[in-house]
């Protein structure tokens, strides 16, 4: 059932569900939804290896945007599987789509998306993603 769930997905980090991000209802807090993605966009960011760009160059990423479709609610004990691909990739920004994988109940508990800007650290602005980057994000892509 995960490999259905996550096909297509080719980024993808198991997290522990800790006691401590549950809330007082006795589930998993909201806001550890969306650090679950942060580990599969950094798991995604370390497979292309945008950290040596931006130590090299000054560019790297900024999330500009994230959203979230919660689908279950994770209690302690669990293990999930965040997951990540690329989505559309455009001049100076590209798409991140996510998903969040329950081994407990062999379920999809939530899915998402963030917009990435590519980012000039240096100068404080936008800035066109590399080409040989470019390329990197789209061998994460589902294939057309």
């Amino acid at each position: 059932m995960a490999a259905e769930a996550l096909e297509g997905f080719p980024v993808r980090v198991e997290i522990p569900v800790a006691w401590g991000d549950m809330d007082a209802f006795g589930h998993v807090n909201n806001v550890v939804y969306f650090r679950y993605f942060e580990s599969a966009r950094i798991a995604c960011f370390e497979a292309v290896d945008y950290m040596a760009l931006t130590a090299s160059s000054g560019l790297g990423p900024i999330l500009a945007a994230t959203d979230c479709r919660f689908r279950l609610p994770l209690e302690y004990p669990d293990t999930v599987t965040a997951a990540a691909r690329i989505g559309t990739i455009e001049a100076d920004e590209f798409m991140m789509h996510y998903r969040v994988y329950s081994h407990r109940y062999q379920r999809l508990a939530a899915e998402g998306s963030g917009r990435i800007v590519s980012y000039d650290y240096r100068n404080k602005c936008k800035a066109p993603i590399p080409q040989e980057l470019a390329a990197r994000l789209a061998a994460l892509a589902p294939s057309a």
